[in-house]
């Protein structure tokens, strides 16, 4: 026994040896860790500190500040991934896929909603152990890929001074590839091709270097094939990178100036705002002032995302970086403001575009008593999302509540599941609408966002109407041409453009009304065409049109909430849908239910609930007729009077179901 202990104990000492020597692997798969190690320098210190004095290592030419833009689920968060593992800003493994998806939201749809920065630091060498070469900052910013988000994309964007287009080896170039390529160009950025997931079985890097060429005159022998799943090719992005991309323009020696990209409040910390620094540099102590609202803050802390808030002191020109100044709201830092050294005069930086909202739609508690709990949930997400237009408003049939505007469908969905995902929210969305036009015969001219705003006033006679239209690029195989013209059609859309990209896929330019589209275009479109369809839109002028105020009204008496703006054409038939579904979904009463959808004063569908009643001729077994007929009239008049005074409740899941039929015909 003494001897098998003495053993265990000789066993373990070995052990701890063995654990202790420094040692490579002579496995060749292990082998990229020895790159991470000798990228993740010690002259930073421990993973994540940096100083001041460090980033003073960085001039302007030693910076890049770049984007990744594509289409969805082209690889883009995944490709930012091992860009991180292979700068070792984050560790290999690290359990967590789209490290920069930070939202549980994104995490269950596999999308990207909020635009991320992230710090890297990257000795730019052929040599991988050469000690002297040069090492650069580079600034990334991952970008969402859905239309609906087009609006972070241009705000990132600004920032950088080039982009990486990913694409897919298997789908090729697809709606959103070209409409974020053109976001780049109009930005005057460099623009690298990659062409990702070449990995796959069904991948041809040579078809889509051709649609690259074809569509974007970009030379085939500047594209980069890469699978990001496997770091094939990746050690050829960052040299691109640091070779293609300009350093960012910038004085050094001027007075602080910075563009304000995003802002978002933390409870513990308050408003915190990425910012870029175009000339000067900025320190912690600096007094600094908006140049849109005058204020004036100082800076409590300043620093850079490598990969989490790390703060450094400083940032130099030319970098990107988060400040903290006190600010108490998120209305005080607006997007694209300058913000610069105080009682200095500088010339603002050319901002952002405001957000222009598409789709708006009525939130209200489910129930009533939680209306000041859902204002503060609105309150604080719209902190986080400075995107969302609120305004308060009254409903009769569920009352008080707010009108939210959204950029898109999506982004309204989003928003939604934020709001119960992290405030536990419960609400009910009324039918999302988009913004209108209508000229009355005095020549006036008002815009209609809320459908029960628009008063039926007989003296006010409406002349015309205008409703917002889309120029929507839409991709397919060309064997779905024909039921996806005949969709566009049914959706009153005017052709623009019938091109093909190769052999096998088309491209179709359709001008909308954007009323068409918010609902379930998207999802018909995918349908025709077995999943193969990609679609985008950017905003287009308005259009005059025939359209009506639909109400919908319960026993005569109108509900505000489910009030829509529908074409003339199309009424009667989504008149008649929408009575349909409500009969489903409305219990019945004690009292009969008339259930009616009128233009105006003409009822153009109508249906009825009966009412549940009590069978009064159960005691009658006989005897003259007249004694069953007085039984009956009784009831008929107890009836009567429960009408007049009794009340419907919409149950939530009518509304659910007035989303699909309202705006999809």
């Amino acid at each position: 026994m003494a001897g098998a202990a003495a053993l265990r104990r000789s066993a373990r000492r070995i052990a701890r040896h063995v654990a202790a020597a420094p040692s490579l692997s002579r496995n060749p798969l292990q082998q990229p860790e020895r790159l991470l190690s000798s990228q993740s320098s010690p002259e930073h210190g421990p993973r994540g500190a940096v100083s001041g004095s460090e980033l003073a290592l960085y001039p302007p030419e030693r910076v890049r500040n770049f984007s990744i833009i594509a289409h969805v689920d082209h690889g883009k968060s995944t490709l930012a991934d091992r860009l991180l593992e292979l700068t070792g800003t984050i560790q290999k493994g690290h359990g967590q896929p789209q490290y920069l998806d930070k939202l549980q939201v994104e995490r269950e749809r596999g999308i990207t909603v909020k635009a991320q920065t992230a710090t890297m630091f990257y000795r730019h060498t052929t040599a991988s152990l050469d000690s002297d070469a040069p090492r650069y900052l580079l600034n990334l910013i991952d970008t969402p890929g859905h239309v609906d988000f087009s609006y972070e994309v241009s705000r990132s964007l600004a920032a950088c001074q080039g982009a990486l287009l990913v694409v897919d080896a298997a789908q090729g170039v697809q709606a959103q590839t070209i409409a974020n390529f053109y976001l780049a160009f109009e930005s005057n950025l460099s623009i690298i091709p990659v062409i990702n997931k070449i990995d796959q079985p069904t991948a041809d890097p040579d078809n889509v270097k051709d649609q690259l060429k074809r569509l974007f005159d970009i030379d085939p022998s500047e594209a980069l094939l890469t699978s990001a799943k496997t770091g094939k090719g990746l050690e050829q992005v960052l040299p691109a990178v640091i070779e293609r991309i300009p350093s960012p323009p910038g004085k050094c020696d001027s007075p602080v100036r910075m563009l304000l990209l995003d802002s978002y409040y933390d409870e513990y910390k308050g408003v915190i705002c990425h910012v870029a620094v175009v000339d000067g540099a900025l320190r912690k102590g600096d007094k600094i002032a908006s140049a849109s609202t005058g204020r004036a803050y100082e800076v409590l802390d300043v620093g850079i995302m490598h990969p989490e808030l790390t703060p450094t002191g400083v940032l130099y020109t030319g970098q990107v970086g988060y400040v903290i100044s006190g600010m108490r709201s998120t209305k005080e830092a607006r997007i694209g403001d300058t913000l610069h050294q105080a009682k200095s005069t500088v010339e603002p930086l050319p901002g952002f575009k405001p957000a222009k909202h598409m789709v708006f739609s009525g939130l209200y508690p489910a129930d009533g008593s939680d209306f000041e709990a859902l204002s503060h949930a609105i309150e604080k997400l719209t902190c986080n999302d400075a995107s969302v237009s609120v305004t308060k408003e009254t409903s009769n049939a569920l009352g008080m509540g707010f009108r939210c505007g959204f950029l898109g469908l999506l982004h309204m969905d989003v928003f939604h599941q934020r709001l119960e995902q992290e405030y536990g929210a419960q609400v009910i969305s009324t039918i999302p609408t988009v913004p209108y036009i209508f000229e009355y015969g005095d020549g006036s001219k008002v815009q209609v966002e809320n459908p029960a705003a628009l008063a039926s006033n007989p003296g006010k006679r409406v002349v015309a109407c205008w409703e917002p239209t889309v120029i929507a690029t839409i991709i397919i195989p060309s064997e779905y041409v024909g039921p996806v013209i005949m969709l566009c059609s049914e959706r009153r859309g005017e052709q623009l453009e019938y091109t093909f990209i190769d052999a096998q896929r088309a491209l179709l330019k359709y001008r909308l009304p954007l009323k068409e589209i918010i609902v379930d275009f998207y999802n018909e479109l995918k349908g025709i065409t077995s999943g193969y369809a990609t679609f985008d839109y950017e905003d287009s002028e308005y259009q005059q049109s025939d359209l009506v105020k639909m109400d919908i009204l319960l026993n005569g008496q109108p509900v505000d909430a489910m009030a829509t703006i529908v074409h003339n054409q199309k009424a009667q038939r989504v008149g008649r849908e929408l009575v349909e579904k409500l009969k489903k979904f409305i219990e019945r009463q004690m009292f009969e239910i008339t259930i009616q959808a009128a233009i105006g004063s003409k009822v153009i569908a109508r249906e009825t609930l009966s009412a549940m009643r009590k069978n009064v001729l159960a005691k009658c077994y006989g005897g003259d007729i007249t004694r069953k007929k007085k039984l009956l009239e009784k009831q008929k008049e107890g009836k009567k009077r429960m009408k007049r005074v009794g009340s419907v409740d919409i149950p939530q899941e009518a509304f659910h179901e007035l989303l699909k039929v309202s705006n999809s015909k």
